[in-house]
């Protein structure tokens, strides 16, 4: 989350612009045409939380803190997480996290569909970063053009009702149609090999 000692020294209008920057710059990590993984090892407050909510996939340590604490301070989440956390956890829900300004752990960040994986924290300290390159791993192999047109069908698709995704999703498939990969998936499937995707 933000510096709060920072915070208190900047006047009025530098606090708007600089959350209009982070929610700029979360925005863009939201639209990455690549799947993106928060790995949670500590505390993701704040704007912690936002970042993490802008990404795909989230993963986190037993012992992680997370929350959306504004309103402890009188302000509200301003860089997307009272649009994102609705989105993911329900309406309901996202109101009683963030008008109580509660911080969760991993296990009931896990329980109320916050993260998808969560796991007890090592030694290292890292037990999260670790899950979350695994989960990349798994990936890895999978057709590069395919990946980004998913992305794209699911995150426009969220956003619409169940017809005109449906043909959000009917372009974003025509566009894997045309590609070398997709005859390259088919020859290695045949082959009984691995695929060799270039993302053309």
């Amino acid at each position: 989350g933000a510096d709060l000692k920072e915070r208190a020294k900047m006047h009025s209008s530098e606090v708007s612009s600089f959350v209009s920057k982070a929610r700029a710059t979360i925005n863009e990590m939201a639209n990455l045409p690549v799947p993106t993984i928060a790995a949670i090892d500590g505390a993701a407050l704040g704007g912690g939380l936002e970042l993490a909510l802008a990404c795909d996939i989230r993963v986190a340590a037993s012992s992680a803190k997370m929350g959306l604490v504004e309103t402890k301070l009188a302000i509200i989440p301003g860089a997307g997480g009272t649009q994102r956390l609705p989105r993911t956890i329900g309406v309901s829900l996202a109101k009683e996290l963030i008008f109580s300004a509660r911080i969760v752990d991993g296990e009931e960040a896990k329980s109320i569909g916050l993260i998808s994986h969560v796991v007890e924290q090592n030694e290292a300290g890292d037990a999260a970063y670790r899950r979350a390159l695994a989960l990349a791993k798994e990936f890895l192999p999978q057709g590069p053009v395919a990946m980004r047109v998913a992305k794209l069908a699911i995150n426009q698709g969220m956003e619409v009702d169940l017809v005109t995704g449906l043909a959000i999703e009917e372009a974003c498939y025509a566009q894997t149609i045309p590609t070398k990969d997709r005859i390259e998936g088919l020859l290695a499937f045949k082959e009984k090999r691995p695929p060799r995707y270039k993302g053309e």
